[in-house]
């Protein structure tokens, strides 16, 4: 009598057995994260995709893919990082330990940096150019995986877009990310360097924008677990005070910006009021902090012109 033939799993038994491996690490999100990993290594990168393909056979290279992806997630790694992918507004961005997890928080700021340059004149999607559109200069101070820079120059086509790292292993990602955005990354330029010093001096009064997801978390506040043990600590530890990153960049932006040109920054909610004191320090006619989605104060908006009197 023949032996039997072992059957070949289907995507739905799988995505039971990773949802069982993950609860059993632990993982409070693993119903979640078990539907995401099986969407990667199935390739159906979405539910509704992923709905049709369930009780289809899983290829031996899937299985075995989706299997070094639980034992990762299972370890306490991040998904986005397990998965090597993360949405950030209309971009699909790799992303690994080399950069921040993209946020929402940081979706918002990279929203707020599209409206100001909008204001500033710019156009915001291909078709639209008109007589009063004009060319924008943007800079995304410490542009890790490259998400800010690239969403300006996808969202506003008559942005030219700066993007600096002092890491040169970020900017490795960035420049990956970069690569793949078509015709939009010929407006984009990735430089390697400490804040402003990494661009060259001719931009100097001449920059429309300046926008920043700086590190602001102080070296005495605990972060939580898995963002300390995976995440690259330099990217989000300032100093003693947190704010130090913040207020150089504050300090030195307007000596950058052009005679209308405005600084948009990522800050912790605590910070906002003291942010704010230095901008108008600093020279900016008018400043704002604006909250997040959360209600939080997140978001600084320091422009050199003050609106209200044009």
């Amino acid at each position: 009598m023949a032996e039997p033939v072992d059957q070949v799993p289907t995507w739905r038994l799988l995505l039971v057995g990773a949802r069982r491996a993950l609860e059993a690490a632990g993982l409070p999100s693993a119903d979640v994260d078990a539907r995401r990993l099986v969407e990667q290594a199935s390739g159906h990168d979405n539910g509704a995709e992923l709905a049709l393909a369930l009780d289809d056979p899983a290829p031996l290279r899937g299985t075995a893919y989706l299997e070094r992806m639980v034992e990762r997630r299972s370890q306490g790694e991040p998904l986005q990082y397990v998965v090597g992918r993360w949405g950030f507004r209309s971009l699909d961005l790799m992303v690994d330990r080399r950069v921040l997890i993209p946020r929402p928080e940081t979706e918002q700021v990279a929203g707020v940096a599209v409206e100001e340059l909008r204001r500033l004149g710019a156009v915001p999607s291909p078709g639209t150019a008109g007589a009063g559109a004009r060319r924008t200069t943007a800079v995304d101070l410490g542009t890790g995986s490259g998400a800010i820079a690239l969403s300006l120059a996808v969202e506003v086509v008559t942005a030219h877009v700066w993007g600096s790292d002092v890491s040169p292993q970020a900017l490795a990602v960035a420049r990956a990310n970069l690569a793949g955005l078509g015709r939009p990354g010929a407006r984009v330029r990735l430089v390697e360097g400490d804040w402003f010093a990494a661009l060259p001096p001719d931009l100097a009064g001449a920059i429309d924008l300046v926008v920043s997801n700086p590190p602001y978390v102080a070296s005495s506040d605990p972060l939580p677990p898995e963002v300390e043990a995976w995440e690259p600590g330099e990217a989000l530890v300032a100093g003693p005070t947190g704010l130090e990153h913040v207020e150089r960049i504050v300090g030195e932006a307007p000596a950058w910006l052009a005679p209308a040109g405005v600084l948009v920054l990522e800050l912790a909610p605590h910070q906002a009021e003291r942010a704010a004191a230095g901008a108008r320090a600093a020279g900016f006619a008018e400043v704002e902090v604006r909250p997040d989605l959360a209600g939080r104060a997140r978001v600084l908006v320091a422009r050199l012109c003050d609106l209200r009197r044009r």
